[in-house]
Order: C-alpha cells, then structure tokens, then sequence
C-alpha cells in the first residue's frame, strides 16, 4: 500500500506558517521574509514533499514520461545503453527525459527531485551508492526504479548489471598467468562510484590468491579522460620499479596510456601490456588491439526498460540477474618482459 504523501497543509503546519505563505514561497520565492523561508524549506526538506502539480501527474501516471540519471553522456559506453533503453521504452510509448549528474551526488539528488515533481513513471539510476533518504522520497511517490551498472546479491534495490568484482578480479587474474607481479591500476575516482570500487575490490582480491599484496602507490585516480590516462601512465613510468601492466578500470585511461607509452618509445606488448575494461568500438582498432573486459551495455539498457515496463504494468516478475561479461584477450598483452 503506498505511503500517504505529505500535502501542503503538512509542510505550513511544521514551518508554523499559514498556507498561503507557503503557496507564495512555492510561486514567489521572494516575496517571504528571509526567516519564514527557511522555516518552509527545512519543513519540506524534512517531510519530502513534492509540490502538488506533481503529485498529481505522479497519481494519475499518465506522464508517460521515464527519467534517466546518467553519470556522463558524453561517451559510448552510457550512449549505447541510453540508446537501447529510449528504444524499447519508445515502442511502448513512453518517452525518456535524460539528465547528467556530472559524478556529483549532489547533482544527481538534484536532478531526481526535478524529475520527480515533473511527474515522471518511473526512474533509472546508475549505481546503488546514494543517501537513503532518496530511495525513501521515490518509495514515497511510488513510483518503480532501477539501478544499472551494478549488480550485488545483497543489493536492496533492484539491480540490472554486472559483477564488477568478479569482471576485474577475472582480468587481474589473466595479467598474472601472464607472469605480471608488478600490476598498475588506472581507476575513477573512489568516492561515490561503487562500480569503481568493486573493480579494486577484484584486483586486491587476485593479488591475494596469488599470494601479493597490492602496492597502494600503484593504484591511481583520476577523472575519465584520455589525458588523464596519458598522465598517470607518464607518472607511473618514471618510478624506479615501474609497473609492467596497466589495468585501466575504465577505456579512456588505457587509450591515454597506449599513445603515452608510444610517445615515450615503450613497445606494447614487448615492454609492458595494457589492458582495458568495457570493450568500446575504439578498441580492436588499436595498434595492438586492445584486450579488455567486453560488458554488455547494450543488453543493461534494454533489461531496464523491460524491468521498468513490466513494473509499470503491476506485474509480478522474478528479480533481474547479473548479465556477464566476457574477457576479450587481443594483442595488447603479453608475457611479462625481461629487463
């Protein structure tokens, strides 16, 4: 049964206003006194509530609207889900509003109260990592979400994804058959991306089984960019012991550090491998091809928009399972070089 929303008259009660005060704050900002606005923006902050235009087109669900919250659309990799999810969605009649969040938390929590008071059906996230009290204001308006990119078997939310953990762990693991001890990770930022995270996770856990510990000072954050790549690569080089493989946690750092290596005279694979991770279309026209772990973006949109249909139609489905992914091994790897 879903959850009363609060109302108007809720917020006016708990700010000690009138309502009318609060209907001239939602219209005219600043036509309240400075100290009246406060009390009525912590009030809505506090009971979640939506304006009332919203509510109703949440109600009624008849927006035939679906919101998409991606970290970046500026790449491949989240276009060719996007693509794939607007495309089922379409041919059932709902159109996708899409919004991009930058990798900021707090743009994204932005963008689903946007959405949410512009009365959206149904919502799609990436990743799982984000404050409660967000799945608690979309369970409140009842409508049905879905978080992509990220599948965990104790996840509360429902996921439609991959294990990143065993994906970079199944990688790792190749790079030391091939007798590397001396493995570089090139990663996203930490903070706020799970998927980042459980990739290191993977990497820490195939330098345990193969009896090593992870040099901390070989693993590197950046944001995702080609030059980004190019520069933790050059920093990487220059130590003492440099590494002789570089796991890129995401495609961009491995085409940064194949054109750095090429501009500082290192033959890949004869001096050092790199690997990558999600198979772009860029990949297998490298010089060498790029070995890398093929995750199916595709198939992420498309599950996603069928788990958004079917909830939007109240019917009863079983919860999504992981997708898998595929270890692409091309000419960028070799065994390790002697020196």
């Amino acid at each position: 049964m879903r959850a009363s929303r609060p109302t108007l008259s809720d917020v006016a009660a708990l700010a000690d206003v009138s309502p009318a005060t609060v209907s001239r704050w939602l219209n005219q900002p600043l036509s309240v006194r400075e100290a009246k606005r406060r009390q009525i923006q912590d009030a809505v902050a506090r009971l979640g509530y939506v304006p009332h235009g919203a509510a109703r087109a949440l109600a009624s669900r008849q927006s035939r609207m679906i919101g998409a919250i991606f970290p970046a659309v500026d790449n491949a990799l989240f276009g060719h889900a996007l693509e794939e999810f607007q495309n089922v969605l379409g041919n059932a009649g709902y159109t996708v509003v899409v919004a991009s969040s930058g990798y900021d938390p707090d743009m994204e929590a932005k963008h689903i109260r946007r959405m949410l008071q512009s009365g959206i059906d149904a919502l799609l996230l990436v990743g799982t990592e984000r404050d409660s009290g967000l799945y608690d204001l979309i369970g409140r308006y009842g409508i049905p979400y879905v978080s992509v990119w990220r599948y965990a078997r104790d996840c509360p939310h429902p996921c439609v994804g991959f294990d990143n953990i065993q994906a970079a762990q199944h990688l790792c693991d190749y790079l030391f058959t091939l007798g590397h001890n001396r493995i570089a990770v090139l990663s996203g930022y930490l903070q706020h991306n799970d998927r980042a995270r459980d990739r290191l996770v993977g990497v820490r856990l195939s330098h345990r089984a193969h009896g090593l510990p992870l040099d901390d000072d070989l693993v590197r954050e950046a944001p995702f960019a080609v030059t980004e790549g190019r520069d933790m690569f050059r920093a990487l080089m220059s130590r003492p012991a440099p590494p002789t493989a570089f796991l890129c946690g995401a495609e961009p750092f491995a085409y940064g550090a194949f054109f750095e290596a090429a501009a500082m005279g290192y033959a890949v694979p004869g001096d050092l491998s790199i690997a990558g991770f999600d198979d772009l279309w860029l990949s297998s026209h490298l010089t060498p091809p790029l070995t890398t772990v093929r995750t199916p973006h595709a198939e992420i949109g498309t599950q996603a928009a069928r788990f958004l249909i079917t909830e939007l139609k109240g019917e009863p489905q079983p919860a999504p399972r992981p997708l898998e992914t595929q270890l692409i091994v091309r000419g960028s790897t070799g065994p390790v070089a002697r020196r």
